[in-house]
């Protein structure tokens, strides 16, 4: 072995390279993403301890008055045990990598992506970042569908830091932020905001803020003392979702 290329090495010129390989851009939360981690030598010999994956995302925080943005790891999966790679070998380590429920969906400012990390003893480790299309799944998607369908318009998604009373385990909530433009709640609410927590398959828990519109100065000092909000937390089976409807509007005549 060159000591040459093994100082090279140690500071990552002629080491290994992964790239991975995704079956699939795009899929729901929940599910799985079939895919293969591809390892090349480089000039030396190298002992490659472990291959892994993290789901990543970003979420805001506020740090005195500033938003900052924090990296959360979703989920971690072991690829493999040690091994060797020999220099120009080619390793290939197919994977099954599931998507928590708790994903959160790509829109808006929320990204998701697979990161790829290899630790290699006495080199800078190399890494691959794929970036992964998350949609909600079903009862996710129905729930969203039906707010739309009365006369609310998606505005924002973002993911945000959360306190330990709202959130659960991840450290940050996605908001869904609606605004009312057109029928009946035109004009009667600011935004309507909605979080989701998926608690399996055939169970859904949402929560919703209702922001009223403030009218004249008694709305106006409601509004400066955040009286003009209301949080409702439920949840709902599967076999429920027919009456979600007429729940989203019960809730907002109540609030409205």
């Amino acid at each position: 072995m060159s000591l040459f290329n093994k100082i090279l090495a140690s500071v990552g010129i002629g080491s290994a390279k992964v790239d991975t390989k995704l079956a699939q851009s795009s899929i729901k939360a929940g599910e799985e993403v079939d895919g293969i981690v591809e390892i090349k030598g480089g000039n030396i010999e190298q002992k490659v301890d472990e291959v892994y994956l993290t789901i990543n995302t970003t979420y805001e925080k506020e740090d005195d008055d500033k938003v900052v943005h924090k990296q959360a790891v979703i989920s971690t999966i072991k690829l493999n045990e040690p091994f060797v790679i020999m220099p120009g070998e080619t390793k290939t380590i197919p994977f099954k990598l599931e998507v928590p429920l708790d994903t959160p969906i790509s829109a808006g400012a929320s990204k998701v992506w697979v990161q790829t990390g290899v630790d290699i003893k006495g080199s800078v480790d190399p890494s691959d970042r794929d970036m992964l299309e998350i949609l909600p799944h079903d009862m996710m998607d129905e729930a969203l569908k039906v707010f739309s369908e009365l006369g609310f318009t998606l505005r924002k998604v973002k993911n945000e830091e959360a306190s330990y009373k709202i959130r659960k385990r991840l450290p940050f909530i996605q908001e869904f932020e609606f605004i009312p433009n057109s029928g009946q709640y035109y004009g009667k609410f600011d935004e309507v905001e909605l979080i989701f927590f998926p608690l399996n398959e055939e169970k859904l828990e949402i929560i919703i803020e209702v922001d009223r519109r403030s009218k004249g100065l008694a709305g106006l000092f409601s509004e400066a003392l955040d009286m003009d909000e209301s949080i409702i937390r439920f949840s709902l089976n599967k076999h429920e979702m027919p009456t979600l409807k007429a729940t989203f509007i019960d809730i907002l005549k109540k609030h409205g």
